[in-house]
């Protein structure tokens, strides 16, 4: 029996909860307004400057097509480490770090396909009531050529914001 358990950081977009394995985030920001750029697609909410690098912020909600909800004092910005380099994701609000045995994390059903389906790891059911999490795949949120497209901005001279909030 597999006893192997992973740490998740759980966190809301609406009255969902979402994952990312704790390997995969590097700081829990507070929401701050990014700088926002030209000619990316409208989930890029923009740009911010953290430990003295400039990071893509994408918002979730745009991302997964959720209804738009204004940023309050629970919004956060979780910084992930996807493959090498970081990313901001503006999530609802951050709920805890949970542990949770490697097992239960279930694989993604084989009806989320296309672009839905590529953000999905896995999915957790935990507590009696069998709530559901989604374990994102944090790698897969920026493609590379999205990725080529936001470090050509950058390259550029975009405009960045300064004086990032560290704390949550």
């Amino acid at each position: 029996m597999n006893t192997e358990a992973t740490k998740l950081v759980n966190f809301r977009l609406g009255d969902d909860l979402f994952a990312a394995d704790i390997f995969a985030v590097e700081r829990v920001l507070r929401y701050q307004a990014p700088r926002t750029l030209p000619d990316v697609p409208t989930w890029i909410e923009g740009v911010i400057e953290y430990q003295n690098r400039v990071i893509p912020v994408v918002n979730l909600r745009r991302r997964f097509e959720l209804a738009h909800r204004e940023p309050t004092s629970e919004t956060r910005i979780v910084v992930l480490n996807a493959r090498g380099d970081w990313i901001g994701v503006v999530v609802d609000s951050v709920v805890e770090v949970s542990t949770v045995e490697a097992a239960s994390i279930s694989t993604a059903p084989t009806f989320f396909r296309g672009m839905a389906g590529e953000y999905l790891k896995g999915i957790v059911r935990r507590g009696e009531g069998q709530r559901l999490e989604i374990v994102l795949d944090v790698e897969q949120l920026l493609s590379s050529t999205e990725r080529i497209a936001l470090q050509l901005g950058s390259a550029r001279g975009t405009p960045i914001v300064t004086n990032a909030v560290v704390d949550a």
